[in-house]
Parts: structure tokens; sequence; C-alpha cells
């Protein structure tokens, strides 16, 4: 690569392409798999433990007393008190490899307090490897990366990722999904939400959405947004969303009007709604880890029930060149 990188985002990418090459070599069985139909979930699984344990295995042996959190082993590995926390998805996008639809990643972030100070989002069909740290800026191989310049969202191509776990509620997606296709350009569903917000800071789509991810799903894109100019919060538009459940992103104007249409649908959960479970901490907020195990177990409005449009607070987040 053409640029200095910074030694943490160099360990990242040295973990995703090792998974990716894994992957690689899983998906060239499927052909088999698919004509046995048998254990194919069983497969695909096999393939994510072993991507995420050679991620892990990679990041720890550099950095040891760090802290991960990962989709398949969760907190199981690493330091459980440090403010260095790396977030793993190693296959993003199951569904599709299990089909050879190639349209799936690995997806790595490193957050430090709370706040992802570096990304790697790598697609290993294309060989096209995202990458940002936190005022760098955001590239796609050697290439600077940024947001579109499309200001109204009849003009906008918006990305999306529907319900698919028992219990979502696709009815209130379906809502959701009515009022911005009639608003936008065209609406696409490929199916790798880590991918979906990379194609958001690379200017293919001019805004996301969608519910029910969970961290792993969109710590790394969210910085890739960031330093490509862009915009990424819940559905009121605020900057409280990678344990939330619900996320919007899009450069400024589009994600201005995005959040029009969705603030009426959020579902973010506040400190004063998890204190009767005993979650509120004493300062009256809670952790990430804690409003995401709230919004799992949040019961979902009733389907029929008429969102109220109330304010909207569009918070702008800096770019990598101010």
């Amino acid at each position: 690569m053409s640029q200095s990188l910074h030694p943490m985002l160099n360990i990242a990418i040295k973990a995703a392409r090792a998974a990716g090459a894994i992957i690689n070599r899983a998906s060239l069985d499927l052909e088999q798999l698919k004509i046995n139909h048998k254990g194919p979930n069983d497969f695909v699984t096999e393939v994510d433990q072993a991507a995420e344990e050679v991620i892990i295995d990679t990041l720890l042996q550099a950095y040891p007393n760090h802290a991960i959190l990962a989709e398949e082993s969760g907190r199981s590995r690493g330091a459980k008190d440090s403010e260095f926390v790396w977030i793993i998805d190693p296959l993003d996008g199951t569904t599709n490899f299990i089909h050879g639809f190639p349209v799936y990643c690995v997806s790595i972030a490193l957050a430090h307090r709370g706040q992802v100070q570096q990304a790697v989002v790598y697609d290993p069909t294309r060989n096209d490897l995202f990458y940002a740290s936190k005022g760098r800026g955001a590239y796609l191989n050697d290439r600077r990366i940024r947001v579109s310049r499309r200001t109204r969202l009849s003009d906008a191509l918006v990305g999306t990722g529907f319900p698919f776990r028992r219990g979502d509620n696709f009815k209130r997606y379906m809502k959701m999904f009515e009022e911005v296709t009639q608003a936008c350009a065209g609406v696409r569903r490929p199916g790798a939400a880590a991918l979906d917000l990379c194609y958001v800071a690379a200017g293919y789509y001019d805004g996301f959405f969608e519910t029910g991810l969970n961290p792993w799903d969109i710590a790394a894109g969210s910085l890739m947004i960031t330093e490509a100019g862009g915009l990424i919060g819940n559905f009121t538009g605020e900057s409280d969303y990678l344990y939330q459940r619900e996320v919007v992103a899009g450069n400024a104007k589009v994600y201005a009007q995005l959040v029009t249409i969705l603030a009426p649908y959020t579902r973010v959960i506040k400190a004063d709604e998890a204190g009767a479970d005993g979650v509120a901490t004493e300062s009256g907020d809670t952790t990430p880890e804690q409003a995401l195990a709230a919004s799992l177990g949040a019961e979902a409005p009733a389907a029929d029930a008429k969102p109220k449009r109330g304010p909207v607070r569009i918070k702008r987040q800096p770019t990598a060149e101010e």
C-alpha cells in the first residue's frame, strides 16, 4: 500500500486477509454441499468459527491485553477490562455465502473507550479492501473514497436489510420500507450490512437504513462513513447507534431526509426505560452492552400503531479533513 498505515490497522488487515483466505477456500466446496443437502449450516458455522479464530489469534498475538467482542465467541477471549475492544464479524452475509451469492465480507473494528478508531472490511470475492483510521480518511484498496454528492432523496439510491430473525417486527419494517421506497430513486438489499455501509462511504449508495443489527455488523462500516464525509446515527439522528439495533447513514443531505422519515419508527432504549430491570447505572445512563441487552428484550410497538412525527435533531460529525 502506498500510504503509511497505523500499526493496529495493519494487524487488522493481516487478520482480515487471513480470514478471507479461509472463506475463499471453503466457498469452493459449496456446490458439493448443496448436492448432498446435508449440513450446509454446520459447514458454514465451521467456516465462521475458523475465520473468527484466525482473526482473534492474529490480533491477540500482536495485542494480548486487548479485549474481544466477536459474533461467534462473544467476549470469551481477550482481556476483560481493556479500554481497547476489537469488534469482529468473521463472515457478514452468511446466507449469501451458503447459497454461493458472492456478497459477503470480513469486518473488523477497534474501539477505544467506545469510539471506533480503526476499521477494516474485506470482500474476499472481489479482493476489495476497505479501511480507515480515525482522522485519516477512508480508502478502498489504495484509493481515497468519499460519500456521494446527491442532495435530493428523490434521486438517491438507498441500501437496506430485511428483518429475518424470529420476533422481528416485519410489519413495522414494511411501513418504513414503503415510505423510503416512495421517496427515493431505488432501494437495494444485497444482504451484508458491513459492505452496505462501505458502499455508502464509497458513494455507491447515497443512504442506508436497517434495524436489528449488532455492533459487529456496523462498527467498521460506521468509521468508513464518517471518514468519507458522511453521517451515521440512530433513527432520530443521534450518535447512539452502535448498540441500539437501528442505524441510518448517508451523505449529509440524504441522511437528514432519511432521518425525517425514520424518526417516528425509532426504538432507542433510554436509561429510564431500562431502569426497571436494574440496567441503569448509578449515573442514570446505560452501558453499551446493557443497552443492547435491553433492546433485544424490548417489546416492539403494535404493528398497526400510527407513528407520530416529532422533532428531529441532526448531529453533524466532524470529517477527517476538519
